[in-house]
């Protein structure tokens, strides 16, 4: 509740807020997860795509430039003559003259029924194939909505041990900002000697005041830019700018 502890502007991005419709920093980290167990399955679907297609085009290829036709055409005549006019002759004649043959043959023959009759996938089968996946990766952008639901769940068949849970997180949030002075300390004091220093700005806006615009302040700790709300350090030799919360 709001009122009851306002968060800092450091603590709000720990934090998974159940109304906000707009991912947050901590299921951002759980949905790369699952995105990173996805692009396997993706990777191997467009490599049996791939595959698939390069395999329909070698026996394309097989099938129009290897076709090849036989044509065999052949004449055979058998004549045996037998001459003279004896009883013998006239008896050959008639025994072997029944062996007399002639027959022409024409054969036409194709390796077609060998070659091979590839079909390719349509569209549609691909848009079928890769329906699956698609619908894969929006539950992965998804599911962080209904894993919002598992508190409140929790809470509505344990509400002890949701109480306990409330006050757990109360109590870390106050020992925390016990620390916070010291650990801020010590960072914008980490700030001032990076370069170009914190001092070398403020020293610029004094001397220099029309450059107030140019160079626009924000707050030393969480970067907010400068607004009229801001509070300046009492101090006169330091001059750092701070927002509300922080302040």
């Amino acid at each position: 509740k709001q009122t009851l502890l306002p968060l800092l502007r450091e603590e709000i991005s720990s934090f998974i807020f159940p109304c906000k419709p707009a991912l947050q920093r901590p299921e951002l980290q759980h949905m790369v997860l699952e995105l990173l167990r996805y692009i396997p399955v993706l990777l191997f679907l467009l490599f049996v795509c791939g595959l698939d297609h390069f395999i329909f085009s070698i026996l394309s290829i097989i099938q129009h430039h290897s076709f090849i036709e036989y044509s065999y055409q052949t004449s055979h005549h058998l004549s045996v003559n037998v001459m003279g006019t004896s009883l013998m002759a006239e008896l050959l004649r008639g025994t072997i003259g029944a062996l007399n043959a002639s027959f022409d043959t024409e054969v036409e023959t194709s390796n077609l029924a060998c070659l091979p009759q590839p079909t390719g996938m349509t569209r549609q089968q691909y848009l079928n194939t890769c329906l699956p996946l698609g619908a894969l990766a929006l539950l992965c952008l998804a599911q962080v909505y209904p894993f919002r639901l598992r508190r409140a769940i929790a809470a509505f068949y344990f509400p002890k041990r949701e109480k306990a849970r409330v006050l757990f997180l109360y109590n870390r949030l106050l020992r925390q900002r016990q620390n916070f002075l010291l650990l801020q300390r010590g960072r914008v004091a980490r700030q001032a000697r990076q370069p170009p220093t914190l001092g070398t700005w403020l020293w610029c806006r004094r001397r220099w005041p029309c450059l107030r615009r140019c160079l626009r302040q924000s707050c030393t700790l969480c970067g907010t830019p400068e607004t009229p709300q801001h509070q300046p350090c009492p101090n006169p030799d330091c001059g750092a700018l701070y927002c509300g919360s922080c302040w």
